[in-house]
């Protein structure tokens, strides 16, 4: 798997031929990242929840790319009426090949930016054979990230948001990579788009180190093997 990181939570995921494009808002960095939507497909539109900091370009999406599907709460799915939905709820998965996508909560809140209700905000757990990819979306500490490992195996890399304010600080979620996940890697997001999120790197960064777990600051349109 290759992950490409567009800026906030906005990553794509391209496993065996089929590109997984999460909580769409590219272009609000797109002179940083370079992402070009129509330069490659889009199969799928993953969603963590309704704000609009992960929703603001689903509708260029698909617009651009009709088959695209998503995958997320059926508030979700409903809200942007694509007859091509994978609507799952906590406990469900979807299955993209061998790739299994499994929906887990958040502690976060979720409604669009006209107020409509956006279902509860999660997280997923990718499940490749042999080894597992947490992506938290927006999330504060929680207890649940203890069951993660216990219910689906050892989590090899988290993709973890550190920008504070909104979320998990750089020191809570090095707790939280540690103490209930026991991942030995992160991939920090939903850090330095906005002011309220700006985040001192090589604070952050020792902060992770000293609980010997890497942390991996991605630039904008940086890509990574998973």
């Amino acid at each position: 798997m290759k992950i490409k990181f567009l800026g906030q939570n906005c990553f794509l995921f391209s496993y065996k031929g089929k590109n997984i494009l999460s909580d769409p808002f590219y272009n609000f960095q797109k002179e940083q990242s370079g992402f070009d939507l129509s330069a490659q497909s889009i199969d799928y539109i993953l969603i963590t929840h309704a704000h609009g900091d992960h929703t603001a370009d689903v509708r260029e999406v698909l617009q651009n790319h009709p088959h695209a599907q998503i995958i997320g709460q059926p508030e979700i799915c409903e809200y942007f009426g694509h007859e091509n939905s994978i609507d799952i709820n906590f406990g469900g998965s979807a299955k993209i090949e061998d790739l299994k996508i499994s929906m887990v909560p958040a502690s976060h809140t979720s409604s669009f930016p006209d107020g409509t209700y956006g279902g509860q905000p999660c997280g997923y757990i990718f499940r490749l054979p042999g080894k597992n990819l947490y992506f938290a979306g927006d999330t504060g500490v929680m207890a649940d990230m203890e069951l993660f490992p216990r219910l689906y195996g050892d989590i090899t890399m988290a993709v973890l948001p550190v920008g504070a304010h909104y979320t998990m600080c750089a020191r809570k979620a090095s707790f939280a990579a540690a103490e209930l996940l026991k991942t030995p890697k992160v991939i920090g997001c939903h850090f330095d788009t906005f002011p309220p999120i700006r985040i001192d790197h090589g604070a952050a960064k020792a902060l992770f180190a000293e609980r010997e777990i890497e942390l991996v600051l991605p630039a904008l349109g940086e890509v990574f093997d998973f």
